[in-house]
């Protein structure tokens, strides 16, 4: 499959109604196990990939350990979307040559942020990334809700914003009410993302909504280190931990079926 083809193939999976359950890997092992239970695109997560390497997330301090990322699952059996904060720059151009590296690394799509900073920025940033990269989608969030008060009217200016500058999705993570979600859907030109909360609406409840992707965002990442802790709290105590843990032999069968690396250079 070509990289256009994948664009427009992971595009496709965005469906009102039916929508794309998208989680969120942070490096090659979750990535493959996430894989292996079908789910056939899968995103990266910006807190994970900072926390990793120590970082603060948000603050545009993980640019090359994204990058990184981005070329070692480019190549997995999978759509890959990379969550790239607000592209890593102020410049419009400067995120424009971000999205040409991860689309060369094999993503066909990306997350860019607003941080209640400036509209006109993350438009412009938009209308670069889609000048550079056509075939890229470009999930375009607006932080209102999860930085902000949560004002509709803004909420509704900057998304109008995103989506005539090109952007292909929206997203607005921390907006969990129903009859919230339910008055955005009609209102909006492009599939509506939302982040899924525990304490929020199920999987099914966000379909009925007519919602058209749903994401992790990085709960799965602070769930696994949670694991951790339960589990040596358990051991401490003398107890067998509990959930499932695999095999060392079935993380190495998951680490050989992603390539390591990937050539930037390649498109496919």
């Amino acid at each position: 499959m070509t990289a256009d083809s994948r664009g427009t193939s992971f595009a496709a999976l965005h469906r009102p109604g039916e929508p794309l359950l998208l989680p969120n890997a942070w490096d090659h092992a979750s990535a493959a196990a996430l894989a292996a239970r079908g789910f056939a695109a899968i995103a990266t997560s910006s807190l994970a990939v900072a926390a990793a390497v120590g970082l603060p997330d948000g603050a545009a301090a993980t640019r090359e350990h994204t990058v990184r990322l981005a070329r070692n699952l480019g190549s997995g059996p999978f759509h890959l979307s990379v969550d790239a904060e607000g592209g890593f720059s102020d410049d419009p151009e400067g995120a424009a040559r971000l999205a040409a590296e991860l689309w060369a690394a094999g993503a066909v799509g990306v997350n860019l942020e607003d941080g209640l900073g400036a509209s006109e920025l993350l438009a412009a940033k938009i209308r670069a990334v889609k000048a550079a990269v056509p075939g890229m989608f470009v999930n375009a969030r607006t932080d209102t809700y999860w930085l902000g008060d949560g004002d509709e009217k803004d909420t509704l200016r900057r998304l109008d914003a995103y989506q005539q500058a090109g952007a292909d999705g929206v997203f607005v993570p921390g907006l969990t009410d129903p009859a919230r979600i339910a008055g955005l859907v009609p209102r909006l030109g492009a599939p509506l993302n939302i982040l899924h909360s525990p304490t929020g609406p199920t999987v099914a409840q966000l379909a009925d909504l007519g919602v058209a992707r749903i994401s992790l965002g990085s709960l799965l990442y602070r769930r696994a280190l949670g694991a951790a802790l339960d589990a040596m709290t358990d051991i401490a105590a003398g107890r067998a931990p509990g959930g499932t843990t695999p095999s060392y032999d079935e993380v190495c069968a998951l680490e050989r079926s992603v390539p390591v690396s990937r050539s930037a250079n390649s498109a496919g």
